[in-house]
């Protein structure tokens, strides 16, 4: 019985002080600011359909409130609108250089009493610097520049983890806006 006592009593302590010593060790990794693995600043042109841009148009109102209709946001903050989208991204705010991706998915506009935004979508890149998508969600709140997570990835960017940067570079009327998009990668693999 006594040696038993014991060998529990080690076992017990081993478990504890390897547990205590984990622990110590992800504090001293979360010590100080976590650097990202990648950073990346891209541009995204949204062009919305109006009724009469057929053939510019990069998104298109899918859904509307009951007092909306699908060419024009909705009065009250856009609330109710569900736009889709399938916009080009460039290295930078020229909306005629070359994509080097798409940036496809949706938003939709959620609040009645202020002007805010919920967003879903992804970076598809297929050229010859990125392969791959970076995955975006999350709330939007309109603000010039706001944060929204980068949940995953695949390709060069497989499992992708971090944060995006967005910055309202440019907005003409309902119909155009534009999107910095600073990239900041905490995981990469």
């Amino acid at each position: 019985m006594g040696a038993t006592r014991v060998i529990e009593t080690l076992v017990l302590s081993l478990l504890l002080f390897l547990s205590g010593s984990s622990a110590t060790q992800r504090q001293k990794t979360r010590a100080g600011p976590r650097l990202p693995c990648k950073q990346m600043v891209f541009y995204f042109h949204d062009i919305l359909y109006n009724g009469e841009n057929a053939k510019n148009a990069t998104s298109a109102i899918v859904g509307a409130p009951a007092w909306g209709n699908r060419t024009i946001l909705a009065g009250q903050n856009h609330f109710g609108n569900v736009v889709v989208f399938d916009d080009p991204i460039t290295l930078d705010n020229n909306l005629h250089s070359i994509p080097v991706g798409r940036a496809q998915g949706f938003y939709l506009y959620d609040r009645k009493d202020y002007f805010t935004a919920w967003l879903g979508f992804s970076f598809f890149f297929n050229s010859t610097q990125y392969r791959g998508t970076i995955i975006f969600a999350g709330a939007d709140t309109l603000n010039k520049t706001r944060d929204i997570s980068v949940i995953g990835g695949t390709g060069d960017f497989f499992m992708a983890r971090g944060i995006a940067t967005l910055t309202t570079d440019a907005v003409e009327g309902d119909v155009y806006f534009r999107l910095q998009v600073y990239i900041k990668l905490f995981e990469c693999w």
